[in-house]
């Protein structure tokens, strides 16, 4: 689930939408801001695979913060500074 395997393809794996998610915290953002541009943003380009669901999404946040790339201060979502 984390990374791609023989029956989970690339664009379904929690790594690769954390990459995409990342690219799109250019700005802290609020999660639920974040979900809605994710899900309007890839409805026209169908970078991610959908349906992406709102669980999925929360488990890729889950997966950045357990990492340490992200974090939530003020009710903002952002890239943590190394």
């Amino acid at each position: 689930m984390i990374l791609p395997s023989k029956h989970l393809s690339q664009d379904r794996a929690l790594l690769t939408v954390g990459a995409y998610i990342l690219q799109k915290l250019s700005q802290p953002k609020t999660v639920s801001a974040l979900w809605e541009e994710l899900k309007n943003k890839n409805e026209a380009t169908r970078i991610v695979a959908l349906p992406l669901s709102y669980d999925g999404f929360v488990l890729v946040l889950d997966l950045l913060f357990i990492i340490g790339v992200v974090e939530l201060k003020e009710g903002l979502l952002s890239r943590k500074n190394p």
